[in-house]
């Protein structure tokens, strides 16, 4: 693979003209289909093969007026201080606001508080529960505005009014968090190269590559009916990698500089070398990002598959548009200082002064791995107990998803949920839904009768509304308020009881009986992830281990890269709930509220984090196989190792943990929480494990660490990722490479 990347990137260097020109014109075909491409049809969220989403089906159904399934609002209102809602002037003006939603487009139902009794027993707070068509994501902005509008015009009459519900929720789209992404991007790369065309060029690639990717999407949603949410995580990863990716060659491509090769040769080398862990860091994404699929709900598969193509889309960029652009920059790539100086040092050699032959400077990543290697052992138990006491909180987590009651407290959401617990209790923010089932045996009042029965004796429902019926009278709605709030324990035990009693109830009655609404959603949601985690995790390490296993010829290095991956995973989920769960340091990023983790979030952290350290591990540790394979010693091949990749592998790091962290500022709760999480996931398996644990685990192992059997070494493909077979293509190695098949005794170290 070396060889052929080689001469790929040499071609892309040589024809760069045309290697752009064709890239500007993919991207200026994709963007006119994405102009021209329809808008994908408007659907709900939804989750199949749970009995919540099976509820609003059969409501959707059967009752498709109650729009089970579209988005809603409720509008508080409270009297001012010593006033009733329900006096006549008070009155006057909640009914105001309601009219003016009633016939309003795609509005179902805005119902009258005072008709529907949603008035509270102190007679101070009232709301109207308004019931849309459309889901949340496709409700029109003049809907939102008609809404907001409506609730100001109760409060210019004196009255407290505040919105609550999914209605008034807009898609965020692309926000302040890329830019402060790019820029802090911007300045490691300046940093770390000391020349802006070197810095620019990671960025403006990238960029390119994103837009490939993102437009593609946007010109596909309507064919395959994509989800408006579906390039969210396309857009965040393909910035990081794409980045990291340019800056590995553009890294590699500057030492071969170094080295005296002429700059077409240097491109070709950079990506013959560079470019195969390029590939290889891109496949592990590519198979996080997919294996998504296997937990089943279509807004996950979408945008893992979106993301993958789009990470697919950046290795390609990294293999032919980098080395073009390469081409243009020639040894422009350097700093003037450098350029300068390495001038003086060739004027001065063909003057007839000899070449400076001293041992180069020990960086700091040098220094860094040789101070691991004298203390390998304490090292590494310093590192697993630091990680491991990290973790700890993850054994408490508690997975949901967000509502009202997270938002910060400046939102009109938040108080209005806050008003409602205030005057209601709090299970009036997450009714649940029981549905009747009874069109087998047509006795809809008497099995309603019978389930409301049963329910009046199950503990932790604060009332129960009298059973509404479709138009056959054979489905039934009964409305359950829980005593707890929507995301407590105590309301997810209430589920799974009301459940159990289900099941009594239908052997006396033969009526289905399912518990819908959001807390039930939700709950099923959270468990259904839940359940796919494990599966979805021996997936994607599996599959990955076989190609690591594959790039570096090595049974143990994948397996530590696997289990060093487990070890960053929990201790960034553990981050994430003693912040976002437990409250710790939560003022110090603007969490107003604490909660359960967002039930996405580990399956999210799995995919996108796995794919991301896999990238830290191909590239650091190919070098230490390089320098092993080509006669160093196993401890003298870790500072090789360290003395060519941490500096980049450092960049890199700091650029994904910049990417992410920009996002932590954000209003949305869930967003922040993913943003620190992947960003502490990084910090954490960038420079604890692979720049720490890695080395300390490599060092005790010494040979044993290169063990593979024979018979494996004999049918494995020889990928060739760290370029012997590239020197002895270009005639150019002269140092020995050592036979490893013959050092196959992992007990001889």
């Amino acid at each position: 693979m070396a060889t052929f990347l080689y001469r790929l990137g040499r071609a892309a260097f040589r024809r760069r003209r045309l290697v752009v020109l064709l890239w500007v014109a993919l991207l200026a075909v994709v963007g006119f289909g994405a102009t021209q491409a329809e808008a994908p049809s408007d659907k709900p969220f939804s989750v199949p093969g749970i009995e919540a989403q099976h509820a609003i089906d059969l409501l959707n159904e059967r009752t498709p007026e109650a729009a089970a399934g579209g988005a809603s609002a409720r509008i508080v209102f409270r009297a001012p201080a010593g006033q009733q809602i329900d006096s006549a002037a008070n009155k006057a003006k909640v009914e105001q606001v309601v009219g003016a939603l009633k016939g309003t487009d795609q509005v179902a139902d805005a119902a009258d508080p005072f008709v529907a009794g949603t008035v509270s027993k102190d007679h101070t707070t009232a709301y109207s529960a308004v019931a849309y068509r459309e889901a949340a994501n496709a409700l029109h902005e003049s809907t939102r505005d008609t809404l907001s509008h409506a609730a100001q015009k109760g409060r210019d009459a004196g009255l407290t009014v505040e919105v609550g519900g999914d209605a008034l929720e807009a898609d965020a789209g692309p926000g302040s968090g890329e830019i402060i992404g790019i820029m802090i991007a911007a300045v490691v790369l300046i940093v770390t190269f000391g020349s802006l065309i070197a810095a620019g060029l990671p960025l403006l690639t990238a960029l390119i590559g994103v837009a490939v990717g993102v437009t593609g999407i946007t010109a596909l949603a309507g064919v395959f009916d994509l989800s408006p949410s579906t390039s969210t995580l396309a857009m965040m990863l393909g910035l990081a990698v794409g980045i990291d990716y340019a800056l590995f060659v553009v890294s590699r491509y500057r030492t071969e500089l170094t080295k005296g090769h002429e700059p077409e040769d240097a491109a070709g080398r950079a990506v013959g070398t560079a470019g195969s862990a390029v590939v290889f860091a891109g496949l592990t994404v590519v198979v996080a990002l997919a294996g998504l699929a296997v937990v089943n709900i279509p807004m996950l598969t979408e945008m893992g598959l979106a993301a993958a193509a789009t990470v697919a889309i950046a290795v390609l960029v990294a293999l032919t548009f980098v080395p073009a652009m390469l081409g243009f920059a020639g040894k422009r790539i350097f700093g003037r200082k450098h350029r300068k100086r390495t001038a003086l040092r060739e004027s001065a050699q063909a003057a007839g002064g000899s070449a400076d032959r001293s041992a180069p400077k020990a960086n700091m990543g040098t220094r860094w791995a040789r101070f691991v290697l004298r203390r390998p052992v304490m090292v590494l138990v310093l590192g697993v107990i630091g990680l491991g006491a990290l973790a700890l909180p993850a054994t408490g987590m508690e997975l949901g998803l967000p509502d009202d009651g997270q938002k910060s407290t400046d939102t009109t959401q938040r108080r209005g949920y806050d008003l409602l617990t205030e005057s209601f209790g709090p299970g009036f923010n997450g009714p649940l839904l029981v549905v009747v089932d009874a069109t087998r045996q047509h006795n809809g009042p008497a099995a309603a009768a019978e389930v409301t029965q049963a329910l009046s004796r199950v503990e932790g429902i604060a009332s129960i509304d009298p059973a509404t019926f479709d138009k056959a009278g054979d489905t039934a709605i009964i409305t359950v308020t829980p005593n707890s709030k929507p995301s407590s324990t105590a309301t997810k035990d209430l589920v799974h009881a009301i459940r159990d009693t289900a099941d009594q109830t239908r052997a006396r009655t033969g009526a289905d009986t399912l518990v819908g609404g959001s807390p039930a959603l939700n709950i099923d949601f959270s468990q259904r992830l839940n359940d796919a985690l494990l599966p979805y995790l021996a997936l994607v390490v599996g599959l990955a281990f076989l190609l690591l296993l594959a790039v570096f010829r090595s049974v143990l290095v994948p397996l530590k890269a696997a289990l060093g991956f487990l070890l960053s995973v929990a201790a960034s989920l553990g981050a994430v709930v003693a912040v976002f769960q437990w409250g710790w340091f939560g003022e110090l990023i603007g969490v107003d509220q604490t909660g359960p983790i967002m039930s996405m979030m580990p399956i999210f952290l799995v995919g996108i984090v796995f794919g991301l350290a896999m990238d830290y591990e191909v590239f650091l540790v190919t070098g230490m196989r390089e320098a092993y394979v080509h006669g160093e010693s196993p401890r003298e091949a870790v500072v090789s190792g360290f003395r060519h990749g941490a500096r980049v592998v450092t960049a890199a790091a700091l650029i994904m943990i910049g990417v992410f962290a920009g996002f932590i500022g954000a209003a949305d709760s869930m967003i922040k929480m993913i943003g620190f999480g992947l960003a502490s996931a990084v910090l954490l398996d960038a420079f604890v494990v692979r720049m720490t644990l890695v080395p300390a685990v490599l060092a005790l192992l010494g040979k044993a660490a290169w063990w593979l059997p024979k018979w494996l070494n004999r049918i494995l493909p020889n990928v060739d990722v760290e370029g012997e077979g590239l020197r002895r293509h270009l005639g150019d190695d002269a140092s020995p490479v050592r036979d490893v098949d013959a050092e196959r005794d992992p007990v001889r170290v």
